[in-house]
């Protein structure tokens, strides 16, 4: 049988929340800010991983209000290639860190943290630019 070599399909969940978005510091490297999300379990569909992760990142439960970009560059994880499913949320509960996430705050735009893991710099910039103008990102 032949090793094929694919990408890993995962999800990451931009979560309103109060007047901004959950970030999450991440236990694990790559170290520094992110948005909750994670790896897509086998029989599992983009939205049940999606509100799994949030839950087991956050301690929120989600309702997922939609699906907004794929993003799938092949360095975007300096780990492997992965391709990740966006989703838009709200988040209710009381927000904790948890699971790989050492900590869970919630952000404005203008307060965003500078250590930004992943591609999650320009998920965010498309996503208030998004909110603004209601454009979605241009295939890339």
């Amino acid at each position: 049988m032949p090793n094929y070599k694919n990408p890993y399909p995962t999800v990451d969940v931009i979560i309103e929340y109060g007047m901004g978005i959950v970030l999450i510091k991440r236990r694990n490297p790559p170290y520094g800010w992110a948005l909750p999300g994670g790896f897509v379990d086998y029989g599992e569909s983009l939205p049940q991983a999606a509100i799994r992760e949030a839950k087991e990142e956050t301690c929120l439960d989600v309702k997922l209000i939609e699906q907004f970009y794929t993003y799938s560059k092949p360095d975007r994880d300096p780990r492997f290639h992965t391709i990740s499913t966006v989703f838009i949320a709200k988040g209710e509960g009381r927000l904790k860190g948890s699971d790989d996430a050492k900590e869970a705050n919630v952000f404005l735009e203008k307060d965003l943290p500078c250590n930004i893991a992943f591609d999650h710099k320009e998920i965010l910039k498309d996503y208030f630019l998004y909110k603004k103008t209601g454009k979605k990102p241009k295939i890339k």
